[in-house]
């Protein structure tokens, strides 16, 4: 992992969306911050925008900034206090055969392939769905940023991908996606579980796993890794047990 030099006081300039519906909670509007696409960026400035809350997706930076909810919350893992339970040590178990692999974020055609299945089975009728190899690499990889992608193969069978920012003081899982016939396996889980453990072998504070909405069953997983912190807009939280 390459050193990340110490934050220099840079101006950013953030703008906002206007309303619109929100992807989570059919009841509500949102309304999105985002920073200036002509904004020179870099994994310095952008590790100091993550740790206020903000997210990426290829280059676009932005946080939620809704004027009336604040349901949408930033988690992370403080790593080193982060202790496995009966189930995460059964999901190790169940796939112990498993080995990873990191590789340079590059378009790899067993990758794309994975990840049309995965987007096909889990998100169909999105706005992600049907994705040509453009787009695939700009939701995952950025210009400015310190990225890679971790590989989890079984016997050279590619099983998940983890597309992964290197930041300052920690890991940002940005996006993981796995082979959608394998359930039973938690590959989900699985990846989570291993990039905590890398996260804490390369000397970091913390795994950041993106936003976390208590009302959305599809982000209640994360909360299952205690203890977390969730940043309420002005400070982070701790939140413990299980």
């Amino acid at each position: 992992m390459k050193p990340h030099p110490q934050p220099q006081v840079r101006p950013v300039s953030i703008y906002a969306t206007g309303e619109h519906p929100c992807a989570y909670l059919d009841d509500r509007q949102a309304r999105t911050l985002f920073v200036d696409p002509r904004q020179p960026l870099d994994s310095s400035i952008y590790s100091s925008l993550v740790e206020q809350g903000f997210r990426r997706s290829g280059d676009y930076v932005y946080r939620p900034g809704c004027r009336t909810c604040n349901a949408c919350k930033s988690l992370r893992i403080p790593v080193r206090e982060f202790r496995l339970s009966r189930r995460h040590r059964r999901c190790l178990a169940a796939n112990r055969d498993i080995r990873v692999h990191v590789v340079p974020p590059a378009f790899r055609p067993d990758h794309f392939e994975l990840y049309r299945r995965y987007i096909a089975e889990r998100h169909t009728g999105s706005q992600m769905a049907d994705p040509t190899p453009q787009q695939y690499l700009e939701f995952l990889t950025t210009s400015w940023g310190d990225s890679l992608f971790y590989e989890f193969r079984e016997h050279g069978r590619l099983l998940a991908v983890s597309a992964v920012d290197e930041l300052r003081n920690g890991l940002s899982a940005v996006y993981t996606y796995y082979e959608p016939t394998l359930a039973a396996r938690s590959l989900g889980t699985l990846a989570i579980v291993w990039l905590l453990q890398e996260t804490q072998r390369l000397g970091l504070d913390y795994l950041y796993l993106g936003y976390w909405i208590a009302e959305s069953a599809k982000m209640r997983y994360k909360a299952d890794f205690v203890p977390h912190e969730i940043y309420d807009g002005n400070i982070w939280r701790r939140v413990s047990g299980r």
